[in-house]
């Protein structure tokens, strides 16, 4: 493993280390949310008595706080709070089923709740459902009255403060975070709080280059890993302001933040920057204060990530992370940043691609990636199998497959379970995908494998074509054509289907898995 730049010492508290990084900045906004600001003295102030607040109620170092909250103040709060306590938050998705909750319940042993009033009813359904250890349900509500049987998480926060912050170490248990779960259960992952520092040290601060004079909006939500950096870990690190927001990010939502709040970096996914593309309310360079964007959890098309950069006139710098590494261990760089790859290893963090058989593949060949670096999790709770299967020595498998090119860029092949053989030759969805969305007529499209009548793998394309355009036979094949003329014989979709929408996780991943079984189109 590359050794870390800079040795934590044997007791380390990442929410103490970020208020002691910012005891000097108390008057500045930290957060800014839908209803107002929180200054950084505020923060500190509020994290502590939050802390105090939990371990009044009989909550113990590593018992665990499910987080079911959009994302406003109360989520930094709620979260710094607890590891300042030495309790383990355990953000959860805001649009789960509430049987999915009731697993991550029963899953993580959660003794206490912290909810959003608009999400109270998910959780009190989920309660419902199955067993579970929770002892109290403090109900986030500022200016409304909570609901009776339930506690105000206003009166957590104004709880008399934690004396001292909890002897944790570096690498003690500090948060789970639950995987997207596209197959079987979601598994529970565990980090620790020296995770939080090093994806701060190794991305936050040196690639996407966050300044303490920055203001920081990620569409992507804090219960995600992605997010939960974007807009909690790397602000917070270098003293910067962050826009949260409650609702879901649509174009227009978002549109709305980039101009009223005029953010300096901006962090979204594949399919939010190309909506932004197509929407009309889409703000103009002049109306807009960007001076780098970042994209990830899926690979950014190139030409959607060429179009962004001409329209606001700035790098758009595509990576990729995982719920396993915390945050991008593999990305571009600002000034030399390659549209269509996924850039480089992140200083401080290794890759490798491999075959089937485990060795290391050649340069323009398709690999599994796997990464090693010192933010990656502890383990699947409670998952000894498929821990063992992840997590190998320091190396940790990603599940996506990969191209290096001979000068060192990385080139995304697709997720191992989407990759398709056609004439027994494999074919990379994410090509023939960002093929199909360099026409004029194309918006999206997905693309995967299913049997023909006689059992060989067929390539069908779905595709949401731009507003305005009519989808009938004729633009099929021309489609096909299209695609014929740029890729590999083998590789041209043999069938394309238009759909109103792609399926798409609460992230904004495309979820193929769908298109492939039937389920949708």
């Amino acid at each position: 493993m590359p050794p870390p730049s800079t040795p934590l010492p044997p007791a380390f508290n990442f929410a103490a280390h970020v208020l002691h990084l910012n005891a000097s900045r108390g008057g500045k906004t930290a957060y800014i949310d839908d209803t107002g600001t929180l200054s950084y003295a505020d923060l500190a102030q509020r994290v502590r008595n939050t802390a105090g607040g939990l371990r009044a109620r009989g909550l113990r170092p590593e018992e665990r706080v499910l987080l079911c909250l959009h994302d406003t103040v109360d989520f930094p709060v709620a979260f710094l709070g607890a590891l300042h306590a030495g309790i383990v938050p355990v953000p959860v998705n805001t649009l789960l089923p509430a049987d999915d909750i009731a697993y991550m319940l029963a899953h993580c042993r959660a003794r206490a709740v912290i909810v959003s009033q608009a999400l109270l009813p998910l959780i009190e359904r989920a309660m419902a459902a199955g067993p579970h250890e929770v002892e109290t349900v403090w109900v986030s509500a500022p200016g409304t009255t909570v609901p009776a049987g339930h506690d105000d998480f206003a009166a957590c926060i104004a709880h008399a403060p934690l004396a001292q912050h909890a002897a944790t170490g570096a690498d003690d248990m500090a948060f789970w975070l639950y995987s997207s779960g596209s197959t079987g259960r979601p598994k529970g992952t565990v980090h620790t709080h020296g995770n939080l520092y090093r994806t701060a040290e190794l991305y936050g601060t040196p690639v996407l280059g966050v300044r303490e004079d920055d203001v920081m909006f990620s569409a992507a939500k804090l219960f995600f890993a992605y997010g939960l950096g974007n807009a909690l870990t790397f602000p917070l690190t270098a003293g910067a302001t962050t826009i949260l927001m409650a609702e879901r990010p649509t174009a227009a939502a978002v549109s709305k933040r980039l101009r009223e709040h005029r953010p300096t970096l901006f962090c979204g996914v594949p399919t939010l920057y190309a909506a932004l593309l197509a929407s009309s309310e889409l703000p103009t360079r002049d109306a807009v204060a960007l001076r780098r964007c970042i994209s990830a959890g899926e690979a950014l098309p190139r030409e959607v990530g060429e179009r962004v950069a001409a329209h606001f006139g700035c790098d758009v710098l595509d990576g990729i992370g995982s719920t396993e590494m915390l945050h991008i261990f593999l990305s571009n760089r600002a000034g030399a940043v390659r549209y269509g790859t996924t850039g480089m290893p992140v200083p401080g963090y290794e890759v490798e691609l491999r075959g089937e058989d485990g060795r290391a593949v050649a340069d323009g060949e398709i690999g599994d990636l796997w990464t090693c670096g010192p933010s990656a999790a502890l383990m699947y709770w409670g998952n000894r199998v498929l821990s063992l299967a992840t997590f190998q020595g320091p190396w940790t498998k990603t599940g996506d497959k990969y191209i290096r090119e001979a000068d060192g860029y990385y080139v995304y092949a697709g997720r191992g379970d989407d990759m398709m053989k056609v004439s027994g030759q494999y074919v990379s969805p994410f090509e023939v995908e960002t093929t199909l969305m360099r026409h004029d007529a194309v918006l999206e499209a997905a693309v995967v494998g299913r049997p023909d009548s006689d059992g060989l793998t067929r390539t069908v394309a779905f595709v949401v074509t731009k507003p305005g355009v009519t989808a009938d036979n004729t633009l099929a094949e021309a489609l096909q054509a299209f695609a014929k003329q740029q890729l590999a014989p083998h590789k041209y979709p043999r069938d394309v289907r238009f759909i109103a929408e792609l399926p798409k996780t609460a992230t904004g991943k495309i979820q193929r898995f769908r298109l492939r079984d039937g389920s949708v189109g």
